[in-house]
């Protein structure tokens, strides 16, 4: 798990001012709750009194009850009441709960986790435009599976998987008629169309500036029938972000570590542009995103679940893979995952001392045991695959 990022954790509308709601995100156990003025609010689960878990309690005012004793806390985590000790009894400041950073955005609550910072300093929501920008109506749904996030994510950053894991359940079928198959034979041929495109050709993954977005491009296609292809668009966004675009669907998925063995999928599928002519209704047209939220939950995603409980290594890293070249996305990913996670544990620098009056700050001398000045690894030479110039750049071959 990458710290210092946000992650999101639920949709804000099942986050209540009546009731908490208790989840588990990072390896912790937390509960969200809204005051009576609607603001959001993110603990630690864990009453400090004996451990009983705050997403069973109940709402008290401003404050969350605990089920067990009724002890009572506030948004700033402070225990606000006891009732065994009676309502003028002094509260040892050691009875809180950890209270974490949240925001709403794009539908979603997110979560900071990392180091404390004040909260002018921390960084913005990541998301890219075709997010942020994206005005389609959509359909939003979540759900967990048993296995480790970055393998839910690999699964996503590529699709040349789909023609051999989406293949025999009967379910299936409606995909290959309404979006592969041909008007010319009603559709009739799209199972066929479907298992034939096996080839990935025109390649090509970008990484933005900032090093937080990749964007890869490519076609997948019929080796031998060029018009039997479906040009696809993947942008990632660390840490947990796919979006998926065609010319048949579009969809962002939040892959969120539950723990290190568990996921939690959430899946936001967007309007069909081509039945956007035909219904004008806008609840009519957010029926096909829920139809195809519900097949993917119950049919599509599964079939890929199964095969991804059976991975070995269970958690995917550097060197772990005998990727080939299309799967340059895939390690990308894994490579620029290391980084910010060597970035999250590498110690703080050192404040320079000041230099006397009148004189120049002293320059270090470069390292010369292929480390930098600060000490962490030099950076190698910009043909070797250093520092990306502010205009992306396509990689030329896929790394393990």
């Amino acid at each position: 798990m990458i710290p210092n990022q946000w992650y999101p954790l639920v949709e804000a509308q099942e986050v209540r001012n009546d009731k908490p709601l208790g989840v588990r995100r990072m390896g912790q156990d937390l509960v969200l709750w809204r005051d009576i003025d609607g603001n959001l609010v993110c603990q630690g689960a864990r009453c400090p009194h004996k451990g009983a878990n705050l997403g069973d309690g109940r709402m008290k005012g401003n404050t969350i009850e605990c089920p067990y004793h009724g002890f009572r806390y506030g948004a700033d985590g402070a225990c606000r009441a006891i009732p065994a000790m009676g309502a003028g009894a002094r509260i040892p400041g050691s009875l809180r709960v950890p209270t974490h950073p949240v925001r709403e955005q794009f539908g979603l609550v997110w979560m900071w986790w990392g180091d404390e910072r004040p909260a002018a300093d921390l960084p913005p929501v990541a998301a890219p435009p075709e997010v942020t920008d994206n005005r389609k109506l959509y359909a939003t749904k979540r759900w967990t599976r048993p296995v480790h996030y970055t393998r839910y994510i690999e699964s996503l950053l590529e699709f040349y998987h789909v023609t051999y894991v989406h293949r025999d359940h009967w379910f299936n079928y409606i995909d290959y008629l309404l979006l592969y198959g041909t008007p010319s034979k009603f559709g009739l041929d799209g199972r066929e169309r479907y298992l034939a495109a096996t080839r990935i050709t025109n390649h090509r993954v970008e990484t933005e500036a900032e090093g937080q977005t990749i964007r890869y491009s490519f076609d997948h296609c019929q080796e031998d029938d060029p018009t039997n292809t479906t040009h696809y668009v993947i942008t990632f966004t660390f840490p947990c972000m796919v979006h998926v675009q065609t010319e048949q669907f579009e969809t962002t998925s939040w892959l969120v570590p539950i723990d290190d063995r568990n996921t939690e999928h959430i899946l936001r599928w967007y309007e069909y542009e081509q039945v956007k002519p035909v219904l004008r209704i806008e609840p009519l047209r957010r029926l096909l995103p829920w139809a195809s939220l519900y097949m993917e939950k119950w049919v599509q995603d599964p079939q890929d679940v199964r095969i991804m409980e059976h991975q070995e290594p269970k958690i995917s890293a550097g060197g772990v893979n005998k990727f080939i070249p299309v799967d340059e996305m895939n390690a990308k990913y894994l490579s620029m995952r290391a980084k910010l996670l060597a970035d999250a544990s590498a110690p703080p620098r050192p404040a320079p001392e000041p230099a006397p009056a009148g004189e120049p700050a002293p320059q270090p001398a470069p390292a010369q045991d292929g480390t930098g000045r600060d000490g962490t690894p030099a950076r190698p030479p910009a043909s070797g695959g250093g520092r990306r110039p502010a205009k992306a750049r396509e990689d030329a071959t896929a790394r393990p």
